[in-house]
């Protein structure tokens, strides 16, 4: 997890970096309210995710998807091709978590045996570059 966090704080696209070594959270930059891009274990499987409390910024979100006609599995294979990162189109999951957060999220290829940070990683800047320019996730930059 450790190299996976330094991954993202060299590409300075987060507001904070923070890894307990279990796991990486990272503020977004610019969003309305506030929110984090994450890398998690869950059950055995590592997920790279976008979580918030704000309904509205979530709403933001779904309004873009469902105005444009696009699918965000497709928008996140695209990031992910730009980034070099060679693991297909993942799925993504949305839902308001047991702990009330509005979630996106996607599991992380992690072969058995391999060095998964880098795909971790890019999977991570991958749905950052994504949610980016979805709604108001980056309201802060367009208003000021």
């Amino acid at each position: 997890m450790r190299e996976a966090a330094r991954l993202a704080e060299r590409s300075g696209v987060f507001a904070s970096v923070a890894c307990d070594g279990k796991s990486v959270t990272c503020r977004a930059r610019a969003a309305a309210a506030p929110a984090s891009y994450r890398l998690s274990w869950d059950a055995g499987t590592l997920w790279v995710s976008l979580v918030m409390a704000d309904r509205w910024l979530s709403e933001s979100i779904e309004a873009d998807l469902m105005h444009t006609g696009d699918h965000i599995e497709d928008l996140v294979e695209e990031e992910l091709v730009d980034l070099g990162v060679n693991v297909g189109r993942l799925p993504v999951e949305h839902f308001r978590s047991d702990d009330l957060l509005f979630t996106f999220r996607s599991p992380v290829p992690t072969p058995p045996g391999e060095d998964w940070a880098p795909v971790a990683g890019g999977c991570l800047l991958a749905y950052e570059a994504c949610f980016r320019n979805l709604g108001d996730m980056s309201a802060t930059e367009k208003d000021g």
